[in-house]
């Protein structure tokens, strides 16, 4: 039995962490944290657990493991902290703010003999899970370009509020490119088995404000240009102005064929061949953050596969180092907006 305690008592944990936890059987959620008090309460009184005065009390508990969900700028402060007192960290996306900060918490996990993953659910839908094994089969042959996009409304519809922390540089540091950049440029590591080594990037607000009228203090949407290790070209575009339909789909082209992932609203993956054969498979289908905040909860399989790994003492699916290459992508190609011209990652 996994004992849990979860950092952060958000949307977040409210609908994906604390109740994912609670539907695996293997483990428990013994305490919750949260800089509202009455919000760890709530959560606390919810699940049969805990509520923890300071961050410390929750780190002094017997726990194996936490889940980090608080703004972006503190998240390499507190999964350390958390790592160093000997326990396993599961951190939301984006891993950090910096490629020090990721830096940092890689080796505090190493340190401590512990491990560390991020947050990346894009790699557990099934219909890129799918993709991942028939493009490594060499189903569509040598992947040539390949385009993924990611936007919705805004991170306003999520949390519920006009005023979000996601807005605010200080707190969330970047923007849609983060948020939801991040996403997508770990998934094409993913699906490719590849790496992302140069950028250009376009990144701007082009309309999002606060309820008085003043522009957001970060990015509302990223456009950006790819090329990989291994020669592959594509375009990656993530937004919050999508107020419509979100959009969460990834299309590659090979040599022999596409792959589309989740553009179909029945078939959740379709396998167009070169020779005109099409194979099309209903998976799943990409829940929306609108379905999400809506039904109350989610299953990602993020939780399970965390869990599962621990138990098992196998590496967990997405271990810091590996998370870490897509934040050096973004960290690139923020500098590539700045700069306004192609920038090789950092690795």
């Amino acid at each position: 039995m996994i004992k849990v305690g979860i950092i952060g008592c958000g949307k977040i944990t409210q609908v994906r962490h604390a109740p994912e936890y609670a539907e695996n059987p293997n483990c428990e959620i013994v305490a919750f944290f949260d800089n509202n008090y009455e919000r760890a309460q709530e959560l606390a009184k919810e699940y049969n657990a805990v509520a923890c005065d300071t961050l410390d009390e929750l780190l002094d508990m017997d726990l194996d493991a936490v889940s980090v969900n608080v703004a972006n700028f503190a998240h390499a402060d507190v999964t350390v902290r958390a790592l160093n007192k000997g326990k396993h960290v599961l951190v939301e996306k984006p891993m950090a703010t910096t490629v020090n900060e990721c830096v940092s918490m890689i080796n505090a996990a190493k340190e401590n003999h512990v491990q560390l993953m991020v947050a990346q659910n894009q790699r557990f839908a099934r219909a890129h899970v799918k993709a991942h094994e028939l493009i490594q089969s060499g189903a569509i042959g040598k992947v040539l370009t390949f385009r993924t996009v990611f936007g919705h409304p805004g991170p306003e519809g999520w949390t519920g509020d006009a005023n979000s922390w996601f807005f605010d540089k200080k707190l969330a540091h970047f923007g849609a490119m983060a948020d939801l950049g991040v996403h997508k440029t770990d998934l094409m590591h993913y699906l490719l088995d590849d790496e992302i080594t140069d950028v250009f990037a376009q990144i701007r607000t082009l309309d999002k404000k606060y309820p008085d009228g003043t522009p957001i203090t970060v990015d509302d949407n990223s456009y950006c240009m790819y090329q990989t290790k291994k020669g592959a070209i594509g375009t990656m575009h993530v937004s919050w102005t999508f107020y419509g339909n979100e959009d969460n789909s990834t299309v590659i082209y090979g040599t022999e064929g596409i792959l589309k992932c989740y553009t179909d609203p029945e078939y959740s993956l379709i396998l167009e061949k070169k020779n005109g054969e099409v194979e099309k498979f209903q998976l799943d289908q990409m829940t929306s953050n609108k379905e999400q905040t809506s039904n109350g909860r989610t299953n990602t399989g993020v939780i399970d596969g965390f869990v599962n790994a621990l138990l098992e003492g196998k590496e967990v699916p997405v271990p810091g180092y590996d998370a870490s290459k897509a934040m050096r992508v973004v960290i690139a190609a923020e500098e590539s907006a700045a700069k306004n011209c192609m920038v090789k990652v950092k690795y």
